[in-house]
């Protein structure tokens, strides 16, 4: 299954109305169900964006300003901007990430991490949500395993607070994976 070219509605209409609102190319890093659900696929609601970086910073104020939650287009769309302040994120995410709907809009350059960064992105906070939203991609994509092991390794268990619980985290991850790949471990 390929991504649509352009997101369905309420998202086209939304990420158009912000399109115009600005006058010079802007980028959002995104992350979170948002991703996981236009990009790779997975049904589930969600309700928001989860951007992590917004570039440039001149276009930050306006863009935030309308699709924030309970701004104009939230109002409209019932869909929302949500900055995320602070995330455990790969050190060299930008390097990989892909772009949503390429061509889509003028101005807008919506970036996704890409599957193994944006697992990793869900490692801290655990939620159940989140490990259906890891075990969804490690099917779908496949993941490779030892990819996804090496990235933690050098690129994020640096920048964690407590990197012994999400060493944990992580194993389990692992070995719900190849359970449900049927590899014994």
């Amino acid at each position: 299954m390929s991504p649509p070219s352009r997101p369905p509605e309420p998202w086209k209409s939304f990420f158009k109305e912000l399109d115009e609102a600005v006058d010079t190319t802007v980028r959002l890093d995104c992350i979170g169900g948002f991703v996981v659900t236009l990009l790779y696929g997975l049904e589930r609601p969600t309700a928001d964006i989860d951007v992590i970086e917004l570039a440039p910073r001149t276009a930050a104020k306006t863009i935030m300003e309308l699709g924030i939650r309970g701004g104009p287009l939230h109002q409209k769309y019932r869909i929302y901007l949500d900055r995320v302040a602070v995330a455990a994120i790969p050190e060299s995410y930008q390097d990989r990430q892909v772009e949503m709907f390429p061509g889509a809009y003028h101005n807008l350059h919506l970036m996704a991490l890409d599957p193994y960064d944006l697992a990793l992105s869900k490692l801290e906070r655990n939620s159940q949500k989140d490990r259906d939203d890891v075990r969804f991609l490690a099917r779908t994509v496949p993941f490779d395993l030892d990819i996804l092991q090496e990235r933690y390794a050098t690129e994020l268990r640096w920048q964690l607070g407590v990197p012994g619980r999400e060493d944990v985290t992580l194993q389990f991850w692992l070995d719900v994976i190849r359970e449900d790949r049927g590899i014994a471990y």
